[in-house]
């Protein structure tokens, strides 16, 4: 995606910014690489080419994580993402450089994909045909067995019994094995009390369990 094509270009939201493509004239240093994303992101506010750095190590974990928690396709959660980041290049002057980037990013994706879901009539946490296959990938890797030849029918159920749990759920279980988020992070990102947060957890590992036991498959995870 060459991070969105620098955000699809020309929009007039953020001067400058969105003005031009991932080009070689883009004004990146070679030491910004090595920079934090709290740095990066301090940087921004004088040099608006940073931002760039940001975009390219964050948007795939944010789509993947966007399709994880919604029923939406490939392209509209590119546009919630694309979106999300143009409202955190908005806001950075509200991001506290000694606190983590990442935690503050994801909570705007979601409040964007709310958003979204809003204006839409859409479920934003809904049952879907496009759970991530990123996220079926990783619990199919936990199951133990000794049989290749039966992935494609772990992945299915996988992918039914992710389907049919609370979205609440499947979106936990999202950040804490896919993106391996602290549980401060995610009680940051989803607004809510560390306490709440582990029961979240909790819960969300014995519904998966419960089901994946329902359907005839063992599990040793989580």
């Amino acid at each position: 995606m060459e991070a969105f094509s620098y955000l699809e270009a020309q929009d007039e939201r953020i001067p400058g910014i969105l003005a031009y493509t991932l080009v070689p004239d883009m004004h990146i240093a070679p030491d910004w690489q090595q920079k934090t994303d709290e740095e990066l992101a301090s940087l921004t506010l004088k040099h608006q080419d940073a931002f760039a750095i940001l975009i390219q190590r964050y948007e795939a974990r944010l789509l993947r994580y966007i399709r994880s928690i919604s029923n939406v396709c490939v392209e509209d959660a590119e546009d919630i993402l694309q979106e999300a980041f143009i409202k955190a290049y908005q806001h950075l002057n509200d991001f506290d450089a000694k606190q983590k980037f990442s935690p503050w990013i994801y909570r705007i994706v979601r409040n964007e994909s709310i958003s979204a879901f809003r204006k839409k009539h859409v479920r934003p946490e809904g049952h879907g045909d496009s759970i991530d296959d990123t996220l079926i990938e990783h619990l199919t890797s936990t199951i133990q067995t000794s049989e290749h030849a039966e992935a494609q029918e772990r992945k299915k159920a996988i992918h039914g019994i992710l389907a049919s749990i609370d979205p609440k759920y499947r979106e936990v279980l999202a950040l804490k094995y896919l993106d391996d988020k602290a549980y401060t992070e995610m009680a940051y990102i989803l607004q809510k009390p560390m306490g709440t947060i582990a029961t979240l957890l909790n819960r969300a590992k014995k519904q998966f369990e419960i089901a994946a036991k329902q359907q005839g498959i063992d599990l040793h995870m989580l």
